[in-house]
C-alpha cells in the first residue's frame, strides 16, 4: 500500500461528501464501510437529517469537528466545492472515489499541502483488504 493511502487511513476522524441513505449507493456504502471500521465518520449530505442512524450535515463548515479526512463521492462540479470547504477548515486527507475526480480541485487541495488520492482507486476495495 502507498503512503498517500496509510496516511489517509491512519486518520482518527472522517467524512463522507455525498453519503446517502439509499444502500445500493455508494456513498452509503462507503459511509458503512468506515464505520464497519471502527472510523469515527460523519456523513456531510445537505438534502439529508439522518444517514444510517447518524445525523447527517450539510457541509464540513457545520460538523462538530474537523475531519482529518474526507471521502469525496459526489459529482465533479460538488466536489469543487466540497474541497474549497476543506481547504479552508484545514483537512489533512482527501480522497476522491471514482467518478469524483476534479483536476483544478486536486491541484488545489495539494497546493495547500493535503495528501490528496485521485488515482481511481476504491477505498472500498482498500477496507476489504484490511478486514
Amino acid at each position: 500500500m502507498n503512503n498517500r493511502l496509510q496516511r489517509f487511513l491512519a486518520a482518527k476522524t472522517y467524512a463522507v461528501a455525498g453519503a446517502s441513505n439509499r444502500q445500493h449507493k455508494y456513498g452509503n456504502q462507503v459511509f458503512r464501510a468506515l464505520i464497519a471500521a471502527g472510523r469515527e465518520t460523519y456523513p456531510l449530505n445537505p438534502a439529508q437529517d439522518e444517514i444510517e442512524g447518524h445525523r447527517a450535515y450539510p457541509s464540513i463548515a457545520d460538523l462538530p469537528l474537523v475531519p482529518e479526512a474526507i471521502s469525496i463521492i459526489t459529482p465533479p462540479e460538488v466536489t469543487r466545492r466540497v474541497i474549497a470547504d476543506a481547504i479552508a477548515a484545514g483537512v489533512q486527507h482527501i480522497w476522491m472515489q471514482p467518478g469524483a475526480e476534479d483536476e483544478q480541485a486536486s491541484e488545489s487541495a495539494r497546493a495547500a499541502g493535503i495528501n490528496v488520492i485521485d488515482d481511481g482507486s476504491c477505498i472500498l476495495v482498500l477496507l476489504a483488504r484490511q478486514s
